[in-house]
């Protein structure tokens, strides 16, 4: 069946075909053309880490933990390492999906000795995933340790940072160097060296952080955080329409910014709640709408694909991700809406289909 015919099946506007036609490339086998120049997505080359002071590192760091430099103060900065979604950076400060990264490296120590973190002996772990891949083992450092949350969330979760309904046995968060954050080496050794510096510590050489991370890689994994395919190359996406609504919302990291009524962990508060039969109506209203949507599928689909279009009063603009054009397919895209349309404050959540 054509795209377009699903699509009009769906009860989708004409312009609302369109575009999402256009964001699909390849809808049989779950890959797309990836776009140059999208600030969300590894520079073209990697960078020569190793002859870089660690000033220039902690500059790339940040640049990769908020979006810029000069941006860790500012409400709602979101690099392209995505940390901010979930993490609090400031001393002080307390998140409800994951450890504030202030004070990390001094933590790591304090892992090591948990008893729930079963040094050496990863087959006692209750978790989830119990080593990163088989044989890799634990970490026996702090910097190790760093690495090892980094690539393996579920390994070991602290305590109260688990997925609900799972007794922190499993993670949340997920491997950086997975879709869609895609993080290389040299983004690991730059936020790494930041993590130190911003504890106030001298941070590792660089040859300790990259021997500390490459423990915890297979083969595969250590070529793929190493090498960068040329643009406009076919990339997995990361929700093709195969998956339930809430796994798409998961795998899209909706849940780390929004509540989502009826999606399990969808706790966010980066972003409005998204009631969207109860809302829709009000943004319509609202003179600072400027968008072509007229029904509350179009404005969910608009929202998307365009999410500085309307920005809810109170929230920062540039915090959402403006990718999922290419990152997910027209069917997963209608999944989402499909949810979200029958999502009205006050009421049972629609079911998860």
């Amino acid at each position: 069946m054509l795209l377009s015919t699903q699509l009009m099946r769906r009860n989708l506007p004409p312009w609302g075909i369109a575009l999402a036609a256009l964001i699909v490339l390849f809808p049989v086998n779950g890959t797309t053309a990836q776009q140059e120049g999208d600030l969300r997505d590894h520079p073209p080359k990697l960078l020569n880490y190793s002859k870089m002071t660690t000033q220039q590192l902690v500059d790339e760091g940040e640049k990769i933990i908020f979006g810029g430099l000069g941006l860790a103060k500012v409400q709602g900065a979101v690099g392209r390492g995505q940390c901010t979604l979930c993490h609090m950076t400031r001393e002080g400060m307390l998140g409800n999906r994951a450890p504030n990264l202030f004070g990390a490296t001094k933590r790591a120590a304090e892992r090591l000795k948990d008893p729930r973190y079963h040094l050496g002996k990863p087959q006692d772990r209750d978790t989830v995933q119990k080593e990163a891949f088989p044989g890799s083992g634990t970490a026996t450092t702090p910097l190790e340790y760093i690495a090892e949350t980094l690539l393996c969330p579920s390994c070991y979760v602290p305590a109260g940072y688990g997925m609900v309904g799972t007794d922190d046995k499993d993670s949340p968060d997920i491997n950086v160097t997975k879709p869609p954050v895609s993080l290389k080496i040299d983004d690991l050794v730059a936020v790494t060296t930041w993590l130190y510096v911003h504890d106030g510590h001298r941070p590792p050489s660089q040859a300790m952080i990259v021997k500390a991370f490459r423990k915890f890689m297979t083969p595969q994994d250590w070529k793929d955080v190493t090498t960068i395919p040329p643009p406009l190359v076919n990339v997995s996406l990361f929700a093709t329409g195969d998956e339930s609504a809430e796994d798409i919302f998961r795998q899209a990291m909706c849940i780390a910014c929004h509540v989502i009524p009826g999606i399990p962990d969808a706790t966010g508060t980066l972003g409005p709640a998204l009631t969207m039969k109860s809302i829709t109506p009000l943004r319509h209203k609202d003179p600072m709408y400027k968008g072509k949507a007229t029904t509350v599928r179009e404005f969910i689909t608009e929202s998307i694909l365009h999410p500085s279009v309307y920005v809810t009063n109170g929230y920062p603009d540039n915090t959402m991700p403006k990718n999922y054009g290419y990152k997910i397919n027209a069917l997963a895209l209608d999944k989402m809406v499909d949810y979200l349309a029958e999502v009205k404050e006050g009421n049972i959540p629609p079911p998860i289909k």
